[in-house]
């Protein structure tokens, strides 16, 4: 799986992305030649109201770089989608240093990695280089009436805004949504990483048949999820009983995720679960420390019960918003982790149900050969988690209360609780 998710991260990896444009369906494109055409990509017309909010004009970039005095190129879109600065306007302009330096963004912290830079609600243009190269150009242009020559071969005009959505029917109308963005260019870790996982997870669910129904959107990060809801909210609301925002699924490091405001809704409890028994040493992070899209589901009247998750969160690694997150930052071994803790934590929301018990008192295991022939020190730590979840099957709470309660891996008690409901133990209260 490792192998299958890096080669589709590097070959979304140069697709020159941004809230709208070509770069961004053909991406959706891509994303609907692995889900075998069932993905429904959607265009919205600039202009368009949502909310608070409006689709903005679609962006295109041909070509952008810019051309020393003495012939040497630099800045070259081409090169890397990260020297412009996203949605800048189109330029042809022949200027000295002193009046391109204040169009040019670098990081001294960091002098050798391109910034990622954008002015979508504002006219600009402007692109972004190494801290080390604006430096050598200053040195050597400040004083000097020598021309650089700016090329921005870009449109910005009324057009559409796109994104991409799957469902798939499960035997419950109630459904997990799984939402991800496609709005940054060339970054692996920050954009694409949940690009691929999101995709492969849709790809998995398209194959098994699920108790719960899972709808999957492919999204511009903030307006794409605004639009979304300002057209799907009731329905949302109606039907979504667990929503996670996929995003830096695929670097080395620890796992993470960012709870919704109150911190306990049922995202927040699986994902919680599945943390704690697989990962130790993970981060949680409050709704006060939000950054993706998170911040619209989980705003007030919306209120979703959705959560994020990631390995290393947004905003915690030195790489973020820089080239630095490139193809060497994720790795095979990275995205597959990414991919698993996501399925770990819908595994365990499949098997969560409320149960009750039907028989009185406490049944007789060996009865049902539940009970081991061998004592042995495993032996009488199952017998004593399956007691303790037929006791607690009251009709009241859901197997992860009563895995939180009674200290077990409810994904390691699936093939008991399966047992139980074949022999009659407990029955789902619906």
């Amino acid at each position: 799986m490792g192998y299958e998710l890096y080669l589709f991260a590097k070959l979304l990896f140069k697709i020159p992305r941004s809230l709208s444009g070509d770069g961004n369906r053909q991406t959706l494109k891509e994303i609907d030649k692995i889900l075998e055409h069932k993905l429904e990509i959607c265009e919205v017309a600039s202009g368009t109201k949502a909310y608070d909010w409006t689709i903005p004009k679609e962006w295109n970039v041909k070509d952008a770089y810019i051309v020393t005095p003495n012939g040497e190129k630099i800045c070259d879109f081409k090169e890397n989608n990260l020297h412009l600065v996203g949605y800048s306007t189109p330029q042809n302009l022949k200027l000295e240093f002193n009046e391109l330096k204040t169009h040019l963004h670098s990081l001294e912290s960091q002098s050798e990695a391109i910034p990622y830079i954008t002015s979508y609600y504002k006219e600009y243009w402007g692109f972004c280089l190494q801290d080390s190269l604006k430096k050598k150009l200053e040195k050597k242009y400040k004083n000097s009436k020598e021309k650089f020559e700016v090329v921005i071969n870009s449109s910005l005009e009324n057009g559409s805004l796109s994104y991409g959505e799957i469902l798939i029917e499960g035997k419950s109308k109630k459904e997990i949504i799984l939402s991800t963005y496609i709005c940054h260019p060339q970054m692996a870790n920050n954009e694409i990483s949940g690009i691929c996982v999101a995709t492969y997870l849709a790809k998995y669910l398209l194959e098994k048949d699920s108790y719960y129904s899972y709808r999957i959107l492919f999204l511009p990060e903030t307006i794409g999820a605004i639009y979304y809801l300002s057209t799907h909210l009731k329905q949302m609301q109606e039907n979504c009983i667990a929503g996670f925002v996929l995003t830096c699924l695929g670097d080395n490091q620890n796992y993470s995720f960012v709870t919704s405001q109150m911190g306990n809704n049922l995202a927040d409890r699986s994902t919680r679960h599945i943390l704690k028994h697989y990962y130790k040493g993970y981060r949680e992070y409050s709704y006060l420390e939000r950054g993706s899209d998170e911040r619209q589901y989980c705003a007030p009247g919306i209120d979703l019960p959705f959560c994020t998750i990631s390995r290393t969160k947004f905003g915690e690694y030195k790489e973020y918003h820089t080239s630095l997150d490139n193809l060497d930052f994720i790795s095979k071994e990275g995205l597959e982790g990414g991919y698993t803790f996501a399925k770990r934590i819908l595994e365990a929301l499949e098997l969560n149900r409320v149960y009750k018990n039907k028989i009185l008192c406490e049944p007789q295991l060996g009865k049902y050969e539940l009970y081991p022939t061998l004592s042995t020190k495993e032996s009488i730590k199952a017998i004593k988690d399956m007691r303790n979840l037929l006791m607690y099957c009251d009709g009241k709470r859901d197997l992860l209360e009563i895995a939180e309660i009674c200290s077990f891996n409810l994904l390691s008690m699936k093939e008991y609780i399966n047992k139980f409901i074949e022999c009659g133990l407990i029955e789902e209260v619906i």
